[in-house]
């Protein structure tokens, strides 16, 4: 047995609707998933599961290895490998489990035009040091943002500026800061916990839309209806934990050919991982969720950090 954990930070190139299903009455008609503690939005591991293995199958030239009926075998396909398949597969359990994407940086619009917002507890659990605000209507800001007197408008509220001296640094050796962040993080803005779900709902992206009937191409009457998404710059973050199980180990497979216009190009994987990456990297241009054809969904791999916590006999 092999365990090994990575963490994912992306950010949404496009608004993003992981949608509950189905129509919902309140604000907006078709909602997102939420945590039900926290209600912040999320991508749940599932979403993400699914939308990886497909990229990849499709990178790795074997889009029969996705899908509801998945077809390989494990022992020559990287994809079936890492993600598994289901009966016409073989039954074979995947290596891969992937957590749920949560919000790590949110942005918000200001008079310092846009800023992102996050909590101490988060940024601590993320393995970065920070300053926590002391009450609920205080906020920590950077010292290249201004507010008005001592205090901080933030989207709709006036908050109290506790602190104008934010600095986010790593209290995790290894866990070093992907460079993207760096500008995000001098444009950053600490809120309390109790308000943080408050300021991301009230913040979320909405928009309108009209069924279209099939056979006119035209749109059907009284047939409007809403949705809402993660609007696009949001930052995320999520866990992949490879457990290789498997008693032959994937270095004995070998390399997989991929087909690439006229040409045969052999992708050089070296654990499951790389099968990941790879599904990782086609969804800056695949997408993920839905609304994907009205130009939602797309999610940009920014860097990935090993834990050095492998476990192995």
């Amino acid at each position: 047995m092999n365990l090994e954990k990575y963490r994912y930070f992306v950010v949404a190139l496009d608004p993003l609707h992981i949608g509950t299903g189905g129509y919902r009455l309140g604000r907006v008609d078709n909602t997102i998933i939420r945590e039900p503690g926290t209600n912040l939005p999320k991508i749940p591991g599932t979403s993400l599961h699914g939308a990886i293995r497909h990229a990849s199958a499709m990178r790795y030239g074997n889009p029969e290895s996705a899908g509801q009926n998945p077809k390989g075998e494990f022992e020559k396909d990287p994809v079936i490998y890492t993600f598994g398949a289901g009966e016409k597969g073989g039954f074979n359990a995947g290596v891969v489990n992937i957590t749920d994407a949560k919000i790590f940086l949110f942005p918000i619009a200001s008079q310092n035009g846009p800023i992102w917002i996050t909590n101490y507890g988060l940024l601590e659990d993320l393995g970065f040091n920070s300053e926590r605000p002391s009450e609920y209507g205080n906020v920590v800001i950077s010292s290249k943002l201004e507010g008005v007197g001592d205090k901080f408008p933030l989207g709709w509220l006036m908050m109290n500026i506790e602190s104008a001296n934010l600095k986010i640094g790593s209290s995790t050796e290894g866990n070093n800061l992907p460079s993207s962040l760096k500008e995000v993080f001098e444009r950053t803005v600490i809120v309390h916990e109790d308000i943080f779900s408050e300021l991301i709902n009230s913040a979320l992206e909405v928009r309108t839309s009209v069924a279209i009937n099939p056979e006119t191409g035209a749109a059907e009457p009284r047939a409007l209806f809403t949705y809402e998404a993660i609007p696009r710059a949001t930052f995320l973050v999520f866990d992949v934990i490879i457990n290789d199980y498997h008693e032959t180990g994937y270095h004995e497979i070998g390399l997989w050919p991929v087909k690439n216009g006229k040409n045969d190009e052999i992708l050089d994987w070296d654990s499951p991982k790389d099968v990941v990456d790879e599904g990782c990297q086609l969804l800056e241009y695949l997408g993920i969720g839905g609304m994907t054809t009205r130009g939602f969904g797309r999610i940009k791999l920014l860097k990935t950090l090993e834990f050095n916590n492998k476990l192995g006999d």
